[in-house]
């Protein structure tokens, strides 16, 4: 007997150096355990040891225990309270949880291993729920998209759209190429020396003249069909970014 209340003492004195203002001596009749044993109160929440303990915290639970006669030997009186936000369903199955654990216990001072296990357990139910209610307001937030106002993207606007703007890459690419280039007809006209040699040779070296004067013109002015290629996809990120500038000036 004796050695049980030493072993009971020790306990409480550890369990008040170790959770201080959370721990409390209170009357039996406010325990609701059928005990006139001292009782005592730990007040436990759902937070981590560094968060700010001025924040009001939308659950706390009170853990009520009294030693028994033989305790440690003996599994202690518990019972557990709402003091803010816990269901009484959950408050029935931590009971039930931490009566069980103490009866695994026996033998060795166990209400801080209790404390720690209901503590978890406040974690894993209304902690992580919290979290995920904050993950889900903040994935919302990401989610939202701005709607562009204005005409919408189909096929018959988009090639609309393109051979508007072939026709403004050719004048823009008519802009770099020589003017003679731009201003010669079909039949490119000689130079000239070439018209000077014309008049005094055969028809046949003239025509030889004109056909080299053909090949060279040509070849001044010949452009690479990959220069007037426009890959599609291209073509449509920038029509699609044209598009949003319209609907965001508008």
């Amino acid at each position: 007997m004796t050695d049980h209340l030493q072993e009971q003492e020790m306990e409480i004195e550890a369990l008040e150096a170790i959770l201080m203002d959370e721990f409390k001596e209170i009357h039996s009749g406010e325990s609701g355990l059928n005990t006139s044993n001292r009782c005592f109160q730990i007040t436990l929440s759902p937070q981590d040891d560094d968060t700010d303990q001025s924040t009001t915290l939308p659950v706390l639970l009170a853990l009520i225990f009294s030693h028994t006669e033989k305790y440690p030997d003996g599994p202690p009186l518990l019972n557990v309270k709402s003091i803010r936000g816990i269901q009484v369903s959950d408050l029935k199955v931590l009971k039930e949880k931490l009566e069980q654990e103490a009866s695994e216990n026996l033998g060795m001072a166990m209400i801080y291993t209790l404390v720690t296990s209901a503590k978890e357990w406040l974690s894993e139910r209304y902690g992580q729920d919290a979290d995920a209610d904050n993950v889900e307001e903040e994935e919302s937030t990401k989610d939202e998209v701005i709607i562009p106002h204005g005409e919408p993207v189909t096929v018959d606007t988009f090639l609309a759209w393109r051979e508007r703007f072939e026709a403004e890459l050719a004048l823009e690419r008519a802009k770099l190429m020589p003017e003679s280039a731009l201003t010669a007809p079909k039949e490119k006209k000689l130079s000239g020396r070439q018209w000077f040699e014309s008049g005094r040779a055969t028809a046949k070296g003239a025509a030889r003249v004109n056909e080299e004067s053909d090949e060279e013109d040509e070849e001044d002015i010949d452009f690479d069909d990959d220069d007037f290629e426009d890959d599609e996809e291209d073509m449509l990120e920038h029509y699609l970014a044209e598009k949003s500038d319209l609907s965001t000036h508008s």
